[in-house]
């Protein structure tokens, strides 16, 4: 599985922007992709969900990567 730096740099050079890592582990989850809870999250809800819009970005993605 490549890692969060990994795909930030696919996706600065594709897209040009920078995603959040917050961003990519909401993706994965919306794919139903494994995600590892961070040490320092306090509850279940995210503060910083990943833009539908760029949802559909993200399956791109992952399929670039063999993800899903």
């Amino acid at each position: 599985m490549p890692s969060n730096k990994e795909i930030k740099e696919y996706v600065k050079s594709k897209y040009g922007f920078s995603p959040k890592n917050a961003w990519i582990a909401h993706a994965k989850e919306h794919y139903g992709i494994s995600v590892k809870r961070a040490h320092n999250r306090k509850s279940t809800k995210r503060l910083w969900p990943c833009p539908k819009k760029r949802l559909v970005e993200f399956k791109e993605i992952f399929e670039h990567f063999g993800i899903l």
